[in-house]
């Protein structure tokens, strides 16, 4: 099963995505609270997907995916906003990210955008 670093610096939308994916059948491999965190996992751990989550604290999730991109060019990146951040969706999706889901969290669409990242 692929495995997944979700990254988020809420606890709580950690659980629910890993509930979901866990649910689904994929390895959850790491968590990070904040960017900085996620790039170092991502580097030790090399997911096959990673669920960035945008606002974060010490490194957004924009920093962090073009951190990680930069490393690896074909890293799978779903990145997580909240309404109204349009703007930054766009420039994340412009940064390589696969696709991007939007809180609050729907099961059938996190695993659409899982699935279709990891195609």
């Amino acid at each position: 099963m692929p495995s997944v670093l979700i990254a988020d610096d809420a606890a709580f939308m950690r659980m629910m995505i890993k509930n979901i994916l866990t649910e689904a059948g994929y390895d959850i491999v790491g968590e990070a609270e904040n960017g900085q965190v996620a790039v170092a996992k991502y580097r030790e751990l090399s997911p096959d997907l990673t669920t960035m989550d945008i606002t974060m604290p010490e490194m957004d999730g924009l920093a962090a995916l073009k951190e990680i991109r930069g490393a690896d060019p074909s890293a799978r990146v779903v990145m997580c906003s909240a309404m109204g951040q349009q703007s930054m969706v766009i420039e994340s999706i412009q940064a390589g990210a696969r696709d991007f889901i939007v809180k609050p969290f729907q099961p059938d669409r996190v695993l659409e955008a899982v699935t279709k990242a990891l195609a």
